[in-house]
C-alpha cells in the first residue's frame, strides 16, 4: 500500500494509549511511548513520551541527575515504529511481536531529563517481506536529542 506523499497531511491519525496497547504488546513500565499524534500508513509516525521522575529507571540512573538511558530513546523509537507497521499492516498484525534487528549510527546528542515531552519521530525507509527499516529522531522542544537507524523484523506466530 503506498500513499501519495501530497496526501498524507489528510491521511495523518493519532492514537492514545490504549490504541497503543491493542496494537504492541509493551507494558508498563517498559512502555516507552505515551500516545501516537501523526501517524500516517506506510510513511511515519510521531510517538510522544512524557518523561516523568517517577519512571522506575531513574532510582539507578542518576539519583543525583537523572537522566533517561540512551537505549530507552532508541526502545521508543522502535515502540513508534512498531505502531507504524500495525497501522500499516491492518488489524490482523495487532499484538504480533516485532524484533529488533540492527541500529546504525545511533548518536546521543543532548540528555533526556524527567519533566522532558519527548518527541519521537520515525520514517519509513524501506521493507521487504516482514523486515522494515527506519530513520528515528528524538526530540524535545525542537533540539535533537538522539538519532538512528534501525531494522526490525515482525514476526508471525
Amino acid at each position: 500500500m503506498m500513499i501519495d506523499p501530497a496526501l498524507a497531511e489528510e491521511q495523518a491519525v493519532q492514537m492514545d494509549i490504549q490504541r497503543i496497547m491493542e496494537m504492541i504488546p509493551h507494558r508498563h513500565p517498559f512502555l516507552m511511548i505515551d500516545k501516537i499524534v501523526d501517524a500516517v500508513a506506510n510513511v511515519r509516525a510521531t510517538g510522544i513520551k512524557n518523561v516523568s521522575i517517577n519512571e522506575q529507571y531513574f532510582q539507578g540512573h542518576f539519583p543525583v541527575r537523572p537522566v533517561m538511558p540512551g537505549v530507552l530513546i532508541i526502545e521508543a523509537m522502535a515502540q513508534t515504529a512498531a505502531v507504524l507497521v500495525v497501522h500499516t499492516l491492518g488489524r490482523e498484525a495487532e499484538g504480533k511481536l516485532v524484533y529488533f534487528m540492527s541500529v546504525d549510527n545511533a548518536r546521543f546528542r543532548r540528555p533526556v531529563f524527567p519533566g522532558d515531552c519527548l518527541h519521537v519521530h520515525v520514517t519509513k525507509q524501506r521493507n521487504r517481506g516482514n523486515v522494515w527499516k527506519f530513520e528515528g529522531r528524538a526530540e524535545v522542544g525542537g533540539q535533537l536529542m538522539a538519532e538512528a537507524i534501525f531494522a526490525a523484523m515482525i514476526l508471525d506466530d
